[in-house]
């Protein structure tokens, strides 16, 4: 599993990249829909990053994931409390 430090680095060098370009054109407008996006972007994936954190923990580290996909959307409804009661 890739760890959150990588995950982030790699949203902000693509956003790094695409803002480099609009800087090099001198387009503002772009250079401030890129901050905006690359903030939105960042909050979005700490969410889901806290989410997956919080999946884990729902099973002990020495057990090796053999769990069925079925059984993994069980768990995240459980986890979030939408299923039946």
């Amino acid at each position: 599993m890739r760890t959150r430090s990588r995950i982030i680095g790699s949203l902000e060098g693509v956003y790094r990249e695409a803002f480099d370009k609009a800087a090099a054109g001198d387009d503002q407008s772009r250079m401030d829909a890129l901050d905006f996006g690359f903030q939105r972007d960042q909050v979005l994936l700490e969410v889901l990053l806290d989410v997956r954190d919080g999946l884990a923990g729902l099973r002990p580290d020495d057990t090796p994931d053999e769990s069925s996909l079925l059984d993994k959307a069980r768990a995240i409804r459980k986890f979030t409390k939408l299923g039946s009661r």
